[in-house]
């Protein structure tokens, strides 16, 4: 029994909108090293906390936390696509044990996400089928949100139902800090834009994901000429965050309300709750130590771009 954690920014505009290779370099370099941690700790079953954009969850049915018992990678932006190697009948028992807990999840047997969960399978474990993985969907987009305290409480149930585990477990959570790209609100769109959002878009036209693909594309792009164009970043937050996070005061964070974030770091940061639920449940493993921090404001992927690993201070690998 031991766990290990890592928690990094996603973006799907690596390779289409990209910063200086300085700075491409200096990402690189973090990630391989978090690679190499990683392949020594050499787990066993990952858990892997993520996001969605509207391309798995909609508002035809939009739970605030969802297990996979099965999942598939939509490809979007370039990325991976295909299944994960989800444990179903582990899936299956960390459901019951969250629910036994008292926090209500929903579960799905098709669960289909996008380069949220792709995205760091591909960097730190070399593929979608790297290793056994329960894809745990946070919703970070689609008002109304949950708030910190229940991705705490998720975590923490997770996190107690992976130490009766004999495995070595590895938490992942991937999600900007301070962002707000352009997503669409149902609140504020047209009819047809609301249908997608209602669910038509789980199977949109090769040309629609392409325009949609490209609006992104040139939102970033613009934000890199008008920092303004956007909902700025937030490294003065992001920072405080990640200090919270590696002094262990993760419950400090209840008290921040969905509209406060949103206003202080942009409305996309509620990605920062899936950081939120991988420490939680590494805290119930104990009090743990921190490395690999890293940050660094990178407009050119519209992110407070970050990296955070951690370990019990008892862990016996």
């Amino acid at each position: 029994m031991s766990a290990y954690l890592h928690c990094l920014s996603h973006t799907p505009l690596v390779g289409h909108v990209d910063p200086t290779p300085q700075v491409l370099a200096e990402v690189d370099a973090m990630t391989a090293e978090a690679r190499e941690r990683i392949a020594r700790f050499a787990p066993q079953l990952i858990v892997l906390f993520g996001p969605d954009h509207y391309n798995g969850f909609f508002y035809d049915v939009m739970p605030a936390f969802c297990i996979g018992m099965a999942a598939d990678a939509i490809g979007d932006f370039d990325t991976a696509a295909g299944p994960l190697d989800v444990p179903k009948a582990l899936a299956e028992a960390c459901a019951q044990s969250v629910l036994d807990a008292g926090v209500d999840i929903a579960v799905s047997y098709r669960m289909q996400v996008d380069h949220a969960f792709a995205q760091p399978l591909e960097l730190l474990l070399g593929g979608l089928q790297g290793c056994p993985v329960i894809p745990v969907f946070i919703n970070c987009v689609a008002v109304p949100l949950p708030g910190f305290k229940r991705a705490r409480l998720l975590g923490e149930a997770i996190g107690q139902w992976a130490k009766s585990l004999d495995k070595r477990v590895l938490f992942l959570a991937s999600g900007g800090l301070s962002h707000q790209p352009p997503v669409p609100e149902l609140a504020k769109v047209d009819a047809r834009m609301a249908d997608r959002l209602m669910g038509s878009g789980r199977q949109l036209p090769v040309d629609e994901r392409q325009a949609r693909q490209n609006r992104v594309i040139q939102a970033a792009r613009d934000f890199v000429q008008d920092p303004h164009s956007l909902h700025p970043l937030n490294p003065t937050w992001d920072q405080e965050f990640l200090d919270t996070l590696e002094q262990g005061r993760v419950s400090d964070l209840d008290a921040l309300g969905n509209d406060q974030l949103s206003a202080l770091a942009g409305k996309s940061t509620h990605e920062v709750k899936t950081w939120v639920a991988a420490f939680a449940a590494l805290s119930a493993f104990g009090p743990y130590r921190t490395e690999g921090r890293y940050y660094r404001p990178i407009p050119e992927w519209i992110a407070g771009f970050a990296a955070l690993g951690a370990q019990p201070l008892n862990n016996n690998y």
